[in-house]
């Protein structure tokens, strides 16, 4: 069994290599530490599992788990991630998850989620997925960032981070013109006036630490 392990802290990826080496003695693993070398040796190689995580340098986690949907739609993802908030969950699923775990959690749950998705199944914790069950089935959501795109949260969490126009552009490899037309239709759609709103909504509603 191959298991690609993608997170920009290496100590993190030391401990999931060990806790899953313990139970699957016949796993070997490679390693990214960048979205960049997570598509590049997502797509070198096949995959039985891929465990990723949703933020890490350069592009956004979900940019990276779409891709590799579309390229390796046999090789299941699963998500991990700080934010136990039900947005992201939610958009992780959508864009084609296997299973989504908090790093708080994946000590305990780790195992059980792997075994769940390598058996062909999904995987949420128990403390997402009331939530998640009732999220989903809705047509847009509550909250004013529920309704941006998945395009345009990335874009918001990346200037409540303190990012400019000009590194958000650089950083997804696209045009000043077209960041600032997408950081235009956030403040039009949550009907804001500021990045300083932005952010302090961003903050207010725990999108970013």
């Amino acid at each position: 069994m191959k298991i690609l392990l993608a997170d920009d802290h290496a100590v993190l990826r030391s401990g999931l290599k060990f806790i899953l080496a313990e139970a699957f003695k016949d796993a070997t693993f490679g390693e990214a530490e960048d979205s960049r070398q997570a598509v590049e040796r997502a797509l070198a190689d096949s995959w039985d599992l891929v465990i990723l995580d949703l933020s890490m340098p350069g592009r956004g986690g979900l940019d990276v788990l779409k891709e590799l949907r579309t390229h390796c739609p046999k090789t299941p993802v699963l998500i991990l991630s700080m934010y136990v908030e039900r947005q992201f969950a939610v958009r992780a699923f959508r864009a084609g998850a296997a299973g989504y775990l908090t790093k708080a959690s994946a000590g305990a749950e780790l195992l059980r989620a792997v075994k769940r998705i390598l058996e062909g199944g999904r995987y949420v914790s128990a403390v997402l997925a009331e939530q998640l069950a009732s999220e989903l089935g809705q047509v847009g959501g509550g909250l004013p960032h529920e309704r941006l795109s998945d395009r345009e949260f990335e874009i918001l969490r990346l200037i409540a981070l303190g990012k400019t126009v000009k590194e958000i552009a650089e950083e997804l490899s696209l045009s000043v013109s077209t960041i600032s037309t997408y950081r235009m239709r956030v403040l039009e759609k949550m009907k804001l006036r500021t990045s300083a709103e932005l952010t302090h909504y961003a903050i207010n509603n725990k999108l970013v630490e």
